[in-house]
């Protein structure tokens, strides 16, 4: 029976899968201990249909897209079955990084041509299918951004671009200065933070028939872990009531099919470095949420009703 991942259309000549996977935490999991299990974590996502792949460069103090490029290396064929996201512009103080005497962004032209340079090489790849700037930069010129996507695109080593963390006006301001439209918007959305479907984030990206992604889509496991969380506290029967009623295998599942209802058409995130977990995510997919059911969530999370 085929997964029942679907696709989302990104771009004229890019789709991603319904799901993402994203390899934030890649090099501190104790469940990923050599290259061997990132092969086995990869092939659980393509054989589950998540084709997808969120990288940064920033990721596990510089590390995690070298980690993933050692296992490309041996399997090169797997390229050809997935679509690779990475982002820039971060630059954070690390032994990798000397140079960086403080946290600050940096979306200068040459700064993200060497981040794209570096990512293709750790990555084991020629060509990355989208490049994000990782979070908005007061000092960012549009116009500077705009050459450095050009060139980018003119070589042939991004098909596309985007932004994360971005606020619609921040994300307008990049984009009137493009040729192309930017083919995505990456923010922190779930159950424990809404923010983006009421700021007017997805709207826009709704307006501009974009699918934003999701990070942190489980808000950071805090449904499962948190102690004296109000709104986690709140929250865990309605979606254990979901979860049953909707045939479930669990609560991070009804969190996840409650943003895929979102009109926007969204591709959640995902940060488990655990094959059955990744296997568990995709029944999300399948969900027709009952609009009632998503507006008690909603109430859950909000803590009141809707006036």
């Amino acid at each position: 029976m085929s997964p029942p991942v679907s696709r989302r259309h990104m771009a004229k000549d890019l789709s991603f899968s319904q799901l993402a996977w994203g390899a934030w935490r890649l090099r501190d999991s104790t469940d990923i201990k050599n290259v061997g299990d990132i092969l086995a974590l990869i092939h659980a996502c393509l054989d589950a249909g998540i084709t997808t792949f969120d990288h940064a460069d920033i990721y596990g103090g510089y590390g995690c897209e070298t980690y993933f490029g050692e296992a490309l290396a041996k399997a090169p064929e797997l390229r050809e079955r997935m679509e690779i996201v990475t982002k820039c512009d971060v630059a954070l103080v690390k032994d990798a990084r000397p140079d960086n005497r403080i946290n600050h962004y940096n979306t200068s032209k040459a700064h993200i041509l060497a981040s794209v340079e570096n990512s293709l090489r750790n990555l084991t790849t020629d060509s990355i299918d989208m490049l994000l700037i990782h979070r908005p930069d007061p000092l960012m010129i549009a116009d500077e951004v705009a050459d450095a996507f050009n060139t980018l695109r003119q070589s042939g080593k991004v098909r596309h671009f985007g932004v994360s963390n971005f606020t619609p006006s921040q994300f307008n301001l990049l984009q009137s200065r493009l040729d192309t439209p930017l083919a995505t918007n990456q923010v922190e959305c779930s159950v424990l933070e809404l923010a983006p479907i009421f700021d007017g984030t997805f709207d826009q990206m709704q307006q501009k028939r974009i699918h934003p992604m999701i990070w942190s889509p489980l808000g950071g496991a805090r449904l499962f872990n948190a102690q004296n969380d109000v709104t986690a506290d709140r929250l865990r029967p309605v979606l254990e009531r979901m979860r049953d009623k909707y045939n479930l295998p669990g609560i991070a599942e009804v969190a996840i099919a409650w943003l895929l209802r979102l009109p926007c058409q969204p591709v959640p995130v995902l940060g488990t470095m655990k094959t059955h977990r990744i296997i568990d995510a995709t029944t999300s997919c399948s969900v027709q949420f009952d609009r009632q059911d998503w507006f008690e969530i909603l109430v859950a999370a909000q803590g009141h009703p809707v006036p």
